[in-house]
């Protein structure tokens, strides 16, 4: 045993020990210290501290739902609907309703017909805009409170991993820090990641996009403006997410102050571009980008005509990157620390939660039996791979969609079948385990076909995705007119027998789609008939 070791083993020793205390360190903390587990949660920063990733999607909302369940931890539990957070988490947060976008195109005054929508069905659900500052905080006190120890203020410059024995942290300040197994949570600036050579460079990703945000006040609602008088949307875009589309782009507004009681005036604003397409300009600023952009699209430009950025704007530069493996000897990427794709589709929450999932019951029974090997953790790797190069589809897909609405339209519904099967399914095996408490309810949603996918609808929706790839890398290399493309698309989403009739993904017509009791109801009679694949008629089924 050499020296390092010899250090490594005389200093306390944590079970496991979280780099990153925002929202994945924060709940998995709290689940592994619930469950009996040695933490030491470790962050840089302190909290409260602004954070964007503030839009909550059905799947996400179902996963925090079978975490605090599954590790027995209610107080995560609320973060599971608007009126739980608003009411035991952060009130500031706001409503959402609705997944809205509106089509422009540069110069002209927006088609009303150029819209869509996914109606997050309010007789089930409401998803929320949370308030991140507060959320963060909240979860990082409970892991505190469950007893994981905190060290805040702590920048870890050094990173020693001894197979046999665990892994040896040393901070900026000299102190030393030992655990059985690291968990870096942390984000691009992975520790964990710089020091053992895990990013791909360049990255594999197919999406290039780049943003500037930041939160605002007197945003005015984009119901009352001029633009939106004539649409026809089923829920008002103020009271859901609503996402800007153009070529080369999307903005995305997020407001606070959109239901009955709010207390928060702010509303969360990012306009994320193509770098290729918008390259940053020497010399301007984020707030004059903003500004020359709005003169560009005088529709969008009516929202912000009484807004004011609150804080300084945040600019990146290409926000992909990836990781060549998110597992090795005594360590785990997870969330941002493993690698990003885009804001776009809100599903940076869902996939932190995926792997929070799936991690912590093997952290725990590693703190029992002492098997720390990297074979046990193998399945987060192919989980993070796998989410990853699923949004990275739909994203590459989505920007290409862009550039021509009726690509865009038929893009929209692929999304929709990636975002509505996967809930449907996950939110079967969370009624199963309620009714049974049987842990290898969960346990089987691992047996997965394709990474990233649940079982039964992986093969389906990766088909799907595949060839809507194809579909649009024929249009980016301009061997393919957009219109053929959405033509070939919605014929191709016609013919996908695993869709349900009842919701019409494939029906260009179909702009704007809300589960309604009766959509519901034909669904599930739909799954009775010989036209149901077996597969999905058992996620409608009894």
């Amino acid at each position: 045993m050499n020296t390092t070791e010899s250090q490594a083993q005389s200093v306390e020793k944590f079970d496991v020990a979280i780099l990153g205390a925002g929202m994945a360190g924060g709940m998995l903390g709290a689940v592994l210290a619930r469950n009996g587990v040695k933490v030491l949660l470790i962050d840089a920063g302190t909290h409260p501290r602004f954070a964007v990733g503030e839009s909550t999607i059905p799947y996400t909302s179902s996963m925090t739902r079978i975490i605090a369940e599954r590790y027995q931890v209610p107080e995560i539990e609320p973060l599971a609907s608007f009126k739980g957070v608003t009411e035991k988490v952060a009130p500031m947060s706001g409503r959402k309703q609705n997944f809205g976008f509106v089509y422009h195109k540069e110069g002209q005054a927006q088609d009303p017909e150029q819209i869509n929508q996914l109606v997050v069905p309010e007789w089930q659900r409401t998803e929320t805009h949370l308030f991140r500052q507060d959320v963060d905080a909240y979860l990082f006190n409970l892991a505190v409170s469950y007893g994981a120890v905190p060290k805040v203020g702590t920048k870890i410059s050094d990173i020693e991993v001894f197979p046999e024995h665990g892994v040896l942290l040393r901070s900026d300040k000299g102190e030393e820090y030992h655990a059985s197994y690291l968990v870096d949570g942390s984000g691009f600036r992975s520790p964990v990641a710089d020091a053992f050579g895990l990013r791909e460079k360049p990255t594999r990703a197919k999406t290039h996009s780049r943003t500037l945000f930041t939160h605002m006040v007197g945003v005015t609602p984009f119901d009352d403006t001029t633009a939106a008088r004539s649409h026809k949307q089923p829920s008002p875009w103020h009271h859901g997410t609503l996402h800007h589309v153009f070529d080369g782009g999307w903005l995305w507004v997020i407001p606070f102050d959109n239901h009955d009681g709010a207390l928060n005036t702010l509303c969360s604003v990012g306009l994320t571009l193509d770098e290729r397409v918008f390259p940053p300009q020497p010399g301007v600023s984020p707030q004059e980008e903003f500004e020359a952009f709005l003169e560009r699209f005088p529709a969008i430009a009516e929202q912000f005509e009484s807004a004011t950025a609150v804080r300084p704007w945040v600019a990146t530069g290409r926000l992909q990157y990836s990781s060549s493996r998110t597992v090795g000897d005594r360590y785990c990427l997870t969330a941002h620390a493993a690698g990003f794709i885009d804001a776009l589709y809100s599903r940076g929450l869902t996939n932190t939660l995926e792997v929070v999932n799936s991690l912590a019951w093997r952290l725990i029974e590693a703190s029992k039996d002492g098997d720390w090997s990297t074979e046990r953790f193998a399945y987060i790797d192919e989980l993070q791979q796998g989410l990853l190069d699923i949004h990275d589809d739909l994203v590459y897909c989505s920007f290409v969609g862009f550039r021509d609405y009726d690509l865009w339209n038929a893009v929209s519904r692929v999304w929709e079948s990636t975002s509505i099967l996967p809930t449907v399914t996950i939110d079967k095996a969370y009624r199963t385990y309620m009714a049974t408490r049987d842990e290898q309810v969960f346990r089987d949603l691992e047996k997965r076909d394709v990474p990233g996918l649940p079982a039964l609808v992986g093969q389906d929706i990766s088909r799907l995705l595949g060839f809507a790839r194809g579909i649009c890398q024929q249009v980016d290399a301009g061997t393919l007119d957009p219109k053929e493309a959405s033509a070939q698309l919605f014929e191709h989403l016609q013919q996908s027998a695993f869709l349900p009739a009842p919701f019409e993904l494939g029906s260009p017509e179909n702009r704007c789609f809300e589960a309604t009791p009766a959509i519901i109801q034909a669904a599930v009679a739909w799954a009775g008939t010989d036209a149901a694949p077996a597969n999905i008629a058992s996620l409608f089924g009894a």
